[in-house]
């Protein structure tokens, strides 16, 4: 059986690499990457580097040949452009009879109202078409998000949010790692969908948590989104960005990432990483 990762050098893509690394033989794993020459490491380590561009669909014909399961990490960027790179990895894997495809979405990502969430359901459904067993791995929110906001808290900054009282499942990337780890390895998967949450928490319930961690207390100011805005671009946010980010407070405020589930524990023999554990590892990097 070979398997194979896609974005294998981003930062979710390096630790579930490194989590099958721990569990499989190295010469069952394969990865495709835009620049192999960031993959050098991992060569050096006896997995095969393939070049594949999810813009250029005929370097990926190459990239998944005798591949039997694939895992689509989602990439970044604006949601036209990503809906048509993950549908040209979609179409390779079909071409070259993968057998089984492994896919990073969004939580809920089929109702979801969610800016994000209009390119993982258009995925999903391209890739329920082609017939080629599944899962859905539908992430809710990374903690590394919250990091330079974490870095505002330790300089003495308030917790700045316009989402109100919505909720995030707010897990670590190791974790989602090590889910997909699982699924993309393991047996049993065929055509299911897992929402992969933390324990859901509001803004100040994160701030209070934090505080613990600082032993400090962390006000939270709840703003509207254009003082947010104001807010963010005063902390040296690049303009382009802010768009993204108010729509980010929009989509929590509106509740999209308030999706509870014990997913996790059903893949990983237990649940998210607790925010106890969690905020330290994080803070500790920051400091």
């Amino acid at each position: 059986m070979k398997m194979l990762v896609t974005g294998a050098t981003g930062k979710l893509g390096t630790k579930v690499v490194e989590t099958l690394l721990k569990t499989v033989p190295v010469d069952q794993l394969a990865v495709s990457v835009r620049n192999p020459e960031k993959a050098e490491g991992l060569q050096a380590r006896g997995v095969e580097v393939r070049q594949g561009d999810f813009d250029h669909p005929e370097t990926l014909d190459s990239s998944f040949s005798g591949i039997d399961r694939l895992l689509i990490i989602s990439t970044d960027g604006e949601n036209e452009t990503r809906t048509k790179q993950h549908a040209n990895a979609v179409a390779a894997a079909e071409r070259a009879s993968v057998k089984f495809i492994t896919y990073t979405s969004i939580v809920n990502a089929k109702e979801s109202e969610n800016f994000l969430a209009s390119t993982h359901k258009v995925t999903e459904e391209i890739i329920i078409k082609t017939g080629i067993p599944y899962s859905f791995l539908r992430n809710n929110w990374y903690m590394e998000n919250e990091t330079s906001s974490i870095q505002g808290v330790m300089a003495g900054a308030p917790w700045v949010t316009s989402a109100r009282n919505g909720k995030v499942g707010w897990a670590l990337q190791q974790d989602y790692a090590e889910a997909a780890a699982t699924v993309l390895s393991g047996t049993g998967h065929e055509n299911t969908t897992y929402e992969l949450s933390g324990k859901l928490l509001t803004q100040e319930e994160f701030a209070s948590k934090l505080g613990t961690v600082l032993g400090k207390e962390v006000p939270v100011q709840q703003v509207n989104d254009t003082a947010y805005a104001d807010i963010m671009k005063g902390a040296g946010v690049p303009e382009f960005l802010l768009p993204f980010l108010v729509d980010i407070q929009k989509s929590i405020r509106a509740g999209s990432l308030s999706i509870e589930s014990n997913d996790f524990e059903k893949l990983l023999g237990r649940p998210a990483t607790p925010l106890s554990e969690r905020l330290p590892q994080i803070v500790k990097g920051l400091s």
